[in-house]
């Protein structure tokens, strides 16, 4: 049975030819990716997609909550405070 610091030994081995591998490999990825870009002349967004308009804005405060003063737009998960409330009822109106 090999010792601890026999199995360290092997492991910080096996951990620096995994990274050489994942870096030969990603260099090898990109290089087909680059290709694949120049030949068909694909844009940034035909490789990554469009970019909403909107992404990253902040949005308006739709709800208060009249104790506390917390507010919440009406995107995403419903604050622990609004759930299993009439929304209405905290609605702001301006």
């Amino acid at each position: 049975m090999a010792r601890y610091n026999e199995l360290l030994a092997q492991k910080r081995e096996l951990d620096r030819r995994i990274e050489e591998a994942r870096r030969v490999e990603a260099a090898a990825a990109l290089e087909k990716v680059r290709d694949a870009v120049a030949e068909f002349g694909f844009s940034p967004e035909d490789v990554f997609g469009q970019r909403r308009k909107n992404a990253g804005r902040v949005v308006a405060a739709k709800y208060r909550n009249p104790t506390t003063g917390e507010t919440w737009s009406g995107r995403g998960r419903a604050p622990q405070w609004l759930r299993g409330e009439d929304r209405e009822n905290f609605r702001i109106t301006e």
